[in-house]
């Protein structure tokens, strides 16, 4: 307890987990610090939008103190999490940058959403060849090289390295992949294909990469096979049962079934493919013995809580939840379940200091969604299926809806209505180059 005897939760991790348990906390009894590396809270299943200048940064991410200006209980710390001391309730903090943090903070309850990364399968040596967009800074990374690829396009005299920067190559046919493959497809046949005077975007290649027979594995397979017909009415070429063996500055190496190893000359490669837990989820098992996959996740009891520390809950992408019969169960990588995580862990803390009981955790799975481009998109809710324009504004609706801040909501609202109609996009800005020169000489 705290010197005014006030029950204190820290929650880690600014993501849809603990920011849904901050929300639900803030009118509890309780004093609660919010610590996070990033000081915005990232809608990260639009950051692809940002990696093809169809949204700006700030309108998909919103600041974390502006979102709990009001409320008096809680604190926004801008740090990261070292360590926890499990025994002394006590996590240990870093600075970020040059913003000074405080050694340690004190916790009665800790809620750890650490959240995941993609995983390289090993070959962690491919990451910088092969950029992912889970953050906004990578968002914003792969944004400049895609449409550096194409000016570098425009200037080469040479058609086989031409051909080599129109080919971009996405790694991974989960929803992000086939997104960012139809987004990638709409920008070159679409936004751009009146931009260039010596080369013409739609004659670029845009190969989708997946192990599996089909895309979007976690859909049913009626609606697998129209996403693969809408992204091939969009000029994606779809490589399925093909797995990356190489990626290098200058191509992606891929091997069929049958061992056929096969070259491809590309400069931007798009990595979408797995993901692997906070290495928050591999200290936490260490520190209590709790197990730990191979993908990191770390297995928690039915009340989300780690084994022998119920003042512990850990949730979202680096989480296990142990069913009815004691087996951890792998839940989707989605934010609809960090979200209700999030809710549940600040139910049972609200629970407890009622001198309540909680029931376990159960997730309620209301479907799974995914747009290929404009006015196309499948959305499976509840064993309805849906496709094409129906389903592309349920999507529309369902991102806006939970979409941080309704200044953001209408931004993207509008910024969606005139790409729409238009055909544009009006982010489409080449960002982290660096100048030595200090003048502005043209």
């Amino acid at each position: 307890m705290s010197d005014s005897g006030i029950h204190r939760v820290v929650v880690v991790g600014g993501g849809f987990g603990g920011l849904q348990a901050v929300q639900k906390l803030r009118s509890a009894p309780v004093e609660v610090t919010l610590i996070d590396r990033r000081n915005f809270h990232l809608f990260q299943p639009l950051t692809y939008q940002v990696a093809t200048g169809a949204l700006s940064p700030g309108e998909i991410a919103y600041p974390l103190r502006a979102i709990f200006k009001r409320a008096r209980n809680v604190r926004v710390l801008l740090a990261e999490l070292s360590d926890v001391d499990l025994d002394a309730r006590t996590v240990h903090l870093r600075s970020v940058g040059e913003v000074p943090a405080p050694g340690s903070v004190a916790y009665d309850t800790l809620i750890v959403a650490g959240g995941s990364s993609y995983s390289y399968f090993g070959h962690d040596d491919w990451r910088e060849f092969a950029a992912e967009v889970k953050s906004l800074e990578s968002a914003m990374t792969v944004r400049s090289q895609i449409l550096s690829a194409f000016e570098a396009a425009e200037a080469e005299a040479d058609p086989e390295p031409r051909a080599a920067w129109l080919t971009f190559a996405v790694v991974g046919a989960g929803p992000t992949g086939v997104e960012m493959a139809g987004q990638i497809g709409e920008l070159a046949r679409d936004t751009l294909r009146l931009d260039f005077d010596a080369v013409d975007p739609r004659t670029g290649r845009i190969l989708l990469i997946e192990t599996a027979d089909r895309v979007l594995t976690s859909f049913p397979p009626s609606l697998s096979a129209k996403a693969q017909r809408s992204l091939e009415r969009l000029g994606v070429t779809l490589l399925l049962r093909s797995t990356v063996v190489g990626v290098d500055a200058e191509s992606v190496s891929i091997a069929d079934g049958a061992g056929n190893t096969q070259r491809i000359p590309t400069r931007t490669v798009i990595w979408a493919a797995g993901v692997t837990a906070s290495t928050l989820g591999a200290r936490l098992g260490e520190l209590t013995g709790a197990e730990v996959d191979r993908a990191g996740r770390i297995a928690v009891e039915s009340d989300l809580t780690l084994p022998g520390h119920p003042e512990v809950f850990a949730l979202g992408d680096m989480v296990r939840v142990r069913g009815a019969d004691g087996a951890p169960v792998t839940l989707p990588g989605v934010a609809p379940v960090a979200m209700q995580q999030g809710r549940y862990a600040a139910r049972v803390v609200r629970a407890r200091l009622a001198s309540e009981q909680a029931p376990p955790f159960h997730y309620h799975d209301k479907g799974n969604l995914a747009t290929i481009g404009r006015g196309a998109a499948v959305a499976d809710i509840k064993g309805l299926h849906l496709s094409g324009f129906l389903a592309w504004i349920t999507w529309l609706v369902v991102h806006l809806w939970y979409l941080v801040g309704f200044e953001n909501r209408v931004l993207v609202f509008t910024r969606w209505g005139f790409s729409f109609i238009t055909r544009g996009r009006g982010a489409r800005l080449i960002t982290g180059v660096a100048d030595d020169k200090t003048s502005h000489e043209v």
